[in-house]
C-alpha cells in the first residue's frame, strides 16, 4: 500500500466503509447543522452562571469572556481543520486515535462521554426545578423523568429528529439573545422610551473597571469557560450531514462573530445596565437584572422560558453527543460492540440507551444523594473541556503535517500562524489548569477530575500499550480494517 493511500486511509479513520447496520445516516440538512453551529454556542451556563462571574470579576468578566473565547476559537479552528478533511463521528477522539495513538483516544472518548452524560442529570434537574414552579402538581422527579423520556424519544427515532429538535431549540435561543441585545442596546442609548442614556457609570464606576484586582479576571474565567463547552458538537454532527466538509468550514469561519455577538455583546449591556455589586444580578440572574433595569414586563417569565428552552436543548444534544462519541468508540473497539450496530432507522439505539441509562442513574443520586455521590460526579467531569482541548490541540499538531503532504485538496480550513497559534494555545490552556489547582474554588474539582483523567489514562494504557505494532499512531488503515473484519 502506498504512503499516499496509507495516510487518507489513516485520516478518514473507521467511519469511511462498513457492513450494512454499522453505518449512521446522513439525515442532517444543512440547515440543521447550520442552527446547531449557531446555537451549540449558547449553552444554557450564559443565561444561569454568568452573574457569578460578574459578581466576581465585576465588569472585568469581559477580559474573562473574551480569554475563554479566544482560547476556543482557537481550539475550534485546529478542530475545524481536522474535521474538515475528515469528518468523523468520533471527532478528536478519533483524530486523537490517529495521531496519538489508541490509547488517546480511548482516554479522551470515555472522558467526554463521562461528561455529558453528567451533563444529563445537570440539565433535567434544572429543568424539573423550572416546570415545577409552573405546574406544582407535579412532583420534579416526575419532571425529570419526563424530559429525559421524551428527549431519548426524539434521539431513537432519527438522527434528523434530533436535527429538527434541535433547530427549534437553537432557533428560540438565537431568537432571545438576538432580541435582548436590541432592547438593551437601545436602552444603553436612551432610545427606548422611559429611558435614558447609562453612558460608561457601571463600568467605570465602583471600585473602577477590576474592583477585585486582575487576579479577579482569571477567577471569572474559571467560572464561565466551561459555558464554551459544546462549541465542538457540529464537528460530530457533521458526520451525519450531506455536505459534512462544507458545513464544519463554515462554522469554524463563524465561530468568531457568534462568540463576540452572543457572549460578549450581551455581556457588555448586562454591565453597562446593571452595577456589577447589585444585588439583584445574584437575585434575579444577569439578564432578568438587565430587563428588570429597563422595565421590560414578566421578564422573569421570559426568562425562564428561554432557560428551560436552553437546558433542553442542552440535553438534546447531551444525549446524542454521549452516544455518538460511544458509537465511536465501540467502531473502534474500545466499547462493548452493541455501541456500533445502528438500527433500521440509522440510529445507535444501543449507545443511545447506555447514556440516557447513566443519565438516569445520575439523575437519582441527585435526588438522594447530591452533596456526595451527585457532587463528585460535578467535580470530577468539570475540566474535561480542557482536557479535551489540550488533546485536540496536540493532535492537530501531527495530523496537519499528513493532511498538507497527502491530501492538500481536503485542507480547506487552515489553523492561522501554526504552529506557533497552536503552542501558544497549549500554553495558556495549561496555565488555566495550573491556576485550577491554585484557585480555592477549582482545586477540588481539578482535583477530582484528574483522577477520573488518570483512572481512564490507565485504563487505556493497560489495553493500548503506546509504542506496540497496532498503537502506533500509524497504522490507522490496518486498525481500520480489523475494526471492520470484528463488525463484519
Amino acid at each position: 500500500m502506498s504512503t499516499t493511500k496509507r495516510s487518507d486511509e489513516e485520516l478518514r479513520g473507521k467511519d469511511a466503509d462498513g457492513p450494512p447496520g454499522d453505518q449512521l445516516q446522513a439525515g442532517l440538512k444543512n440547515r440543521h447543522l447550520s442552527m446547531i453551529a449557531i446555537g451549540g454556542v449558547i449553552g444554557a451556563g450564559l443565561f444561569v452562571g454568568s452573574s457569578a462571574g460578574i459578581a466576581e470579576a465585576g465588569p472585568g468578566i469581559l477580559i474573562s469572556y473574551a480569554l475563554a473565547g479566544l482560547m476556543v476559537v482557537l481550539v475550534m479552528r485546529m478542530l475545524g481543520e481536522m474535521a474538515a478533511a475528515s469528518p468523523t463521528s468520533g471527532s478528536f477522539s478519533e483524530y486523537a486515535d490517529r495521531a496519538l495513538g489508541r490509547w488517546a483516544g480511548f482516554t479522551i472518548g470515555w472522558l467526554y462521554w463521562f461528561f455529558w452524560v453528567v451533563v444529563l442529570a445537570v440539565e433535567a434537574t434544572a429543568a424539573a426545578a423550572i416546570l415545577t414552579g409552573w405546574v406544582p402538581a407535579v412532583p420534579q422527579w416526575a419532571w425529570s423523568l419526563l424530559v429525559m423520556i421524551v428527549l431519548t424519544a426524539t434521539n431513537l427515532v432519527s438522527v434528523g429528529s434530533y436535527g429538527e429538535f434541535e433547530f427549534w431549540f437553537a432557533g428560540i435561543k438565537v431568537v432571545a439573545i438576538g432580541a435582548f441585545i436590541v432592547v438593551a442596546g437601545l436602552a444603553v442609548f436612551g432610545l427606548l422610551p422611559g429611558t435614558e442614556s447609562v453612558g460608561t457609570e457601571n463600568l467605570t464606576g465602583h471600585d473602577g473597571f477590576l474592583p477585585n484586582g486582575p487576579g479577579a479576571v482569571l477567577s471569572g474565567m474559571l467560572l464561565v469557560i466551561f459555558s464554551f463547552m459544546g462549541s465542538e458538537i457540529v464537528t460530530l454532527a457533521a458526520g451525519e450531514s450531506a455536505e459534512p466538509a462544507k458545513m464544519v468550514s463554515r462554522a469554524t469561519n463563524s465561530v468568531i462573530w457568534r462568540i463576540g455577538i452572543f457572549y460578549l455583546g450581551s455581556m457588555l449591556l448586562v454591565v453597562t445596565l446593571v452595577p456589577w455589586n447589585s444585588d439583584k444580578l445574584a437575585d434575579e440572574g444577569s439578564y432578568v437584572a438587565a430587563l428588570n433595569q429597563i422595565d421590560i414586563p414578566h421578564a422573569e417569565v421570559i426568562m425562564d422560558v428561554i432557560i428551560v428552552t436552553a437546558v433542553l436543548s442542552c440535553l438534546n444534544s447531551g444525549l446524542y453527543t454521549a452516544s455518538r462519541m460511544a458509537f465511536s468508540l465501540g467502531k473502534r473497539g474500545d466499547a462493548p460492540a452493541a455501541f456500533a450496530r445502528t438500527s433500521s432507522r440509522g440510529v445507535p439505539a444501543a449507545a443511545i440507551w447506555a447514556s440516557v441509562a447513566f443519565g438516569f442513574v445520575a439523575v437519582i443520586f441527585n435526588y438522594t444523594s447530591p452533596d456526595t455521590v451527585f457532587t463528585f460526579l460535578l467535580n470530577s467531569s468539570g475540566a474535561v473541556a480542557l482536557f479535551v482541548w489540550l488533546v485536540i490541540c496536540f493532535s492537530q499538531l501531527k495530523l496537519r503535517r499528513i493532511i498538507e503532504r497527502d491530501m492538500p485538496e481536503r485542507h480547506t480550513v487552515k489553523m492561522w500562524l501554526f504552529p506557533y497559534l497552536t503552542y501558544a494555545t497549549i500554553a495558556l490552556i495549561l496555565f488555566v489548569v495550573g491556576y485550577m489547582f491554585y484557585d480555592d474554588d477549582g482545586r477540588e474539582q481539578m482535583i477530582m477530575s484528574t483522577i477520573v483523567g488518570v483512572l481512564a489514562l490507565g485504563i487505556g494504557l493497560a489495553l493500548h500499550r503506546p509504542g506496540g505494532g497496532s498503537d502506533s499512531g500509524t497504522d490507522g488503515a490496518e486498525r481500520a480494517r480489523a475494526a471492520e473484519n470484528a463488525n463484519s
